[in-house]
């Protein structure tokens, strides 16, 4: 995990949403170099949930964040 944040830059808390939403489960997983249960593992560590959105045409979604 160590390895990971160092070439990251940042620590996994604030990469993996990042990852989690640009590259699905299983990219960010690949991306990573770990195994998709390791990175489940650790959003529930993080305490970061994922969350499935679907939208019909002309929907849209805002997401805010908590100061």
């Amino acid at each position: 995990m160590l390895k990971i944040e160092q070439s990251l830059d940042r620590p996994l808390e604030e990469a993996l949403p990042e990852l989690v939403t640009n590259l699905g489960l299983t990219g960010a997983a690949n991306e990573l170099g770990v195994g998709k249960a390791t990175l489940n593992y650790w959003l529930l560590k993080f305490g970061i949930s994922v969350r499935r959105v679907a939208l019909k045409p002309g929907e849209s979604l805002n997401i805010n964040t908590l100061s």
